[in-house]
């Protein structure tokens, strides 16, 4: 009886993955995500400071909100930090 031939082993796509997996962040990766947390910071802090008419009056309460946001997608990008 003749013998099959043996299948050729190819890398599962979890190791090919795996060394892109371990490239550090771009330079410019760091300061925007925590210049993006002090951003939002700020902004909250001016809004109360300033009792409302800044950063920008029309909005209202919904500055507090945008100063949140902004400083959610600066700690959103930690989940990307790699050293």
């Amino acid at each position: 009886m003749p013998e099959s031939k043996p299948r050729k082993k190819t890398a599962s796509t979890a190791e090919k993955a795996a060394p892109d997996a371990y490239k550090p962040n771009p330079v410019w990766f760091k300061p925007v995500m925590f210049g993006l947390m002090i951003i939002g910071l700020f902004w909250i802090i001016t809004f109360y400071i300033s009792e409302g008419r800044f950063p920008v009056q029309p909005w209202g309460s919904w500055n507090i909100v945008a100063g949140f946001g902004i400083a959610i997608v600066g700690f959103m990008m930690t989940t990307r930090w790699r050293s």
